[in-house]
């Protein structure tokens, strides 16, 4: 079996890990925190770097810290990891959707404005498989209402986005450096990895004083064991950052190796009838985190039963994201009720990402793309 992702260690990285087994800085404190978070923020464009246990805690945490109040509203895409709406519901906010972009799968940011009412407090922009948000749209909006952006960039590891474009000075941004808070996860199938793990990115110092309390139970630094605030325990270890630093010394390559992936898949499925690819738009640099395909209805299978078929003949896969607007747990609690979203359903039904991560071969890709072209033409 072909798999959809696996980790790839190197040697610096189990090198690092060692020196924290033998010299005993297996929790959370250790020089390796640090390092990780001041090259991660550093090289994504911003000043503070807050490690955190997981990306579904970084996306809590960050929301946190805005002190928004009960009944709030935060603006989100429905095609994302449940992760979004779960912190924005857990900090007693609203999450209000909005549908995909049918080219990027990213959230169709021309409709954002009409979401906007006299609650809504922030925008939760998700950059969706490698590919960028547009993000000038989501900012600009953000200054004339005077509300907070949350970038999600879990699956955009380095993608960069070209901002300013109707100025005379664009410029190429990393993802995670444009928004006011920005939140990674380092899970075992992202571009980097700790494992599990994941990162809040900040340049407000109020914001990342107050994450940095936040995350580690709201000790006070006068007085130990004394608490004016609740908080959580979403520390990263140091083994984990000791990953994290040893990973981050090969990013260049990886991102190398997974724009090549994209590459490759694209020209040998580019002009394959009923099957759209992914895009990467003239302001935008996908980094193809996964590799996502959308069948065309006419086709006659949804994702579902192509993946069985994928699967028989040794290729794994992987389901496009189920909408919030269409989760049980959402509508059990009454969220969402009689909301549609054309774009996001479609591609939730049709789309699958094939085998990207970085120790796919060329040959085991050939063998991917032979066995997907194979199934489509039986379905002729």
């Amino acid at each position: 079996m072909i798999p959809v992702s696996e980790p790839v260690i190197g040697n610096n990285e189990i090198q690092y890990v060692n020196e924290c087994l033998t010299s005993g800085w297996v929790s959370s404190a250790g020089h390796f925190i640090e390092e990780f978070e001041e090259q991660w923020a550093h090289y994504c464009g911003a000043k503070h770097g807050i490690a955190v246990s997981n990306g579904t805690v970084a996306l809590q945490a960050a929301i946190q810290c805005l002190k928004l109040e009960p009944g709030d509203e935060v603006i989100m895409p429905t095609s994302t990891i449940i992760s979004c709406a779960q912190a924005i519901i857990y900090n007693g906010c609203v999450p209000v959707l909005v549908d995909a972009d049918i080219s990027t799968w990213c959230m169709d940011v021309e409709q954002i404005k009409s979401k906007i009412t006299p609650k809504t407090r922030a925008i939760m922009p998700v950059h969706i498989f490698g590919h960028p948000v547009d993000m000038d749209i989501v900012m600009n909006l953000a200054h004339e209402y005077n509300l907070k952006v949350i970038e999600d960039a879990a699956e955009a590891h380095g993608a960069e986005y070209l901002s300013g474009r109707d100025t005379s000075s664009p410029a190429w941004h990393r993802c995670g450096g444009i928004g006011h808070i920005s939140t990674f996860s380092f899970y075992a199938n992202k571009i980097i990895t700790t494992g599990e793990g994941g990162m809040v990115l900040t340049n407000d110092q109020l914001y990342a004083d107050q994450l940095r309390k936040l995350c580690n139970l709201c000790f006070t630094q006068e007085k130990r064991f004394y608490h004016t605030e609740l908080g959580h325990n979403f520390r990263m270890t140091n083994m984990q950052a000791a990953l994290g630093v040893g990973q981050f010394e090969r990013i260049s390559e990886i991102i190398e190796k997974k724009r090549w992936i994209g590459s490759a898949y694209n020209s040998r499925f580019y002009g394959i009838d009923g099957l759209q690819l992914p895009v990467e738009r003239e302001w935008a640099k996908n980094v193809y985190w996964m590799y996502g395909i959308v069948l065309d209805e006419r086709k006659g299978i949804d994702a579902r039963e192509f993946a069985k078929r994928l699967k028989k003949h040794g290729v794994e896969t992987r389901p496009f994201f189920l909408g919030m607007h269409e989760q049980p747990v959402f509508r059990k609690i009454g969220l969402f009720k009689n909301e549609i979203f054309p774009v996001a359903e479609h591609i939730a039904k049709n789309g699958l990402y094939l085998p990207s991560g970085i120790s796919l071969t060329e040959n085991k890709l050939n063998t991917v793309a032979d066995v997907v072209k194979s199934v489509l033409k039986d379905l002729v």
